[in-house]
């Protein structure tokens, strides 16, 4: 699997609970796009409309600007391909307090463009502070190692 894109805040700011695979719908442009490394997730999240995924506030800036059609709009809701079982599924679990659903890191699987999205609750500031304290002792190890 080749990582085409990650949002690395996002495992800083959320404890990920569980994890999904889900494709992209994408217009041929953006696919081109994302597959050169053009596509960013840093605040960009997924709700449920309709019976429906969409990922919303992904910037995926078009493949040739000069040559995209004029009303392209790089941050428009696109929409996830997931079995409506598990949307269902997710529907229930995103209705607990302070649970959200975000994209964690988009990667090419098989020719197709997958995006994981992960299942998180919001970090405090003090454990924010205690991951980084981990995260340094850990190096330190690595270091004397």
């Amino acid at each position: 699997m080749k990582l085409l894109g990650e949002n690395r805040r996002a495992r800083f700011d959320y404890e990920i609970l569980e994890t999904y695979e889900a494709g992209i719908e994408l217009l041929g442009q953006e696919v081109k796009s994302v597959k050169n490394g053009l596509l960013n997730l840093a605040g960009s999240y997924a709700v449920i409309r309709g019976g429906q995924l969409w990922l919303t506030n992904a910037d995926i800036p078009a493949y040739q600007p000069k040559n995209a059609p004029a009303d392209y709009d790089s941050k428009r809701s696109r929409r996830l391909l997931l079995h409506g079982t598990e949307i269902k599924n997710l529907a229930g679990k995103l209705h607990e307090k302070g649970l959200n659903l975000l994209p964690i890191e988009a990667h090419l699987k098989n020719g197709f463009i997958k995006i994981t999205l992960g299942l998180g609750k919001s970090r405090k500031k003090s454990d924010k502070r205690e991951l980084l304290k981990k995260r340094a002792h850990e190096r330190e190890i690595k270091r004397e190692i």
